[in-house]
């Protein structure tokens, strides 16, 4: 199977000046995007919990979570990211596609708009 590389900008949300652009592997089976601790350190974005996280040989670990604002072909969204270990792929999360209204096509490999739905309530007469 190929793998999907794309090159996103991550911004701190409190300070826009302070932005980084990196190179993630996109997997849509990861909840939430991760980023090396120290990029996040130096663009001064913080860390508001610690989560367990289950690997795929199933072993758990604890990784800090902070919030980043992520821009990626021209749209741009809030989204958690995991504060990435020694060891641990820089990825871009499900989450991360979704507050983008992206989403990978798992056939081409290839990142395209996400459908937006918005339900609208008739009113009754």
């Amino acid at each position: 199977m190929a793998l999907t590389f794309v090159t996103v900008k991550i911004i701190n949300p409190a300070n826009e000046r302070k932005q980084a652009r990196i190179r993630c592997m996109v997997d849509s089976g990861a909840v939430y995007s991760v980023v090396p601790k120290e990029i996040l350190k130096r663009l001064g974005i913080k860390a508001h919990s610690q989560r367990t996280f289950t690997l795929a040989n199933g072993e758990e670990v604890r990784r800090a979570v902070g919030d980043v604002a992520f821009e990626y072909a021209g749209e741009r969204g809030a989204s958690p990211v995991i504060f990435g270990e020694h060891g641990d792929s820089t990825l871009l999360g499900a989450v991360t596609l979704e507050a983008l209204g992206l989403v990978l096509d798992p056939l081409r490999r290839e990142i395209k708009p996400l459908p937006l739905v918005l339900g609208a309530m008739r009113q009754s007469r």
